[in-house]
């Protein structure tokens, strides 16, 4: 066993606590479109970083898995609509080659792009169309959060909340598992959370503003000033 696979075996055995939702195992009837749900995700989530192994130079961590993004696409800052293609600034196979396919039950849809493509996360659209455009191959970039599930509300599983003290210690080990994947790569924290977290177990890095709630712009400049070396 590889190390990839080594990493996928762990993130899918790890035990969590209630309010957390593991894409790569669990799956809830009437939100996921069946029980192979987290098989179909951990199949995308294992494409998306072999292609990545022993190529990315770039590794951005942001805080935690929300469910328009990698509840669904099993890919972490990256949603069922960029996942198929449905965003014309990132081609599908920008995230990894080969055929994918969304989780989402199209009854839990809002609208009828949701009900046609899946869900749709602005955040996703602005890490993936930033990185592309500042002429970065999309299998020298990893994405990744510094807690690797989907913490919601009780009985909630359309929602999102931050992740406590005690569950971020307690999958700690799983960050420092997928940064080994990438030795030498530099790492760049989407928002202040994921620098304090990153820094909580020895790994120091530059923050930049997360792209959610008005940041978009901050995001663009933060990362185009470190990956430009300004």
């Amino acid at each position: 066993m590889d190390s990839l696979d080594r990493f996928l075996d762990t993130l899918r055995r790890r035990p969590v606590g209630p309010g957390v939702f593991r894409p790569w195992t669990d799956w809830t009837p009437g939100v996921d479109i069946s029980r192979d749900a987290p098989d179909i995700r951990l199949a995308n989530l294992r494409a998306y970083l072999a292609a990545r192994v022993g190529r990315a130079d770039l590794v951005l961590v942001a805080e935690a898995v929300g469910y328009q993004g990698a509840r669904f696409s099993g890919v972490p800052m990256t949603c069922e609509r960029t996942l198929l293609g449905a965003k014309r600034q990132v081609p599908h196979e920008a995230v990894f080659a080969g055929p994918k396919r969304r989780t989402s039950a199209d009854t839990i849809a809002r609208s009828a792009a949701e009900r046609t493509g899946g869900f749709c996360e602005p955040t996703a659209t602005i890490v993936w169309t930033t990185l592309l455009g500042l002429g970065r191959p999309a299998d020298r970039f990893a994405l990744w959060n510094s807690f690797a599930f989907h913490p919601h509300r009780p009985g909630e599983p359309l929602t999102n909340r931050t992740p406590t003290d005690r569950e971020v210690a307690e999958q700690a080990d799983l960050l420092d598992a997928f940064l080994a994947l990438f030795p030498g790569a530099r790492v760049i924290a989407v928002g202040e959370t994921a620098r304090r977290r990153l820094a909580e177990h020895g790994t120091t890095v530059p923050a930049v503003r997360h792209p959610a709630n008005g940041g978009a712009t901050a995001f663009r400049e933060g990362v185009t000033r470190i990956v430009k070396g300004v």
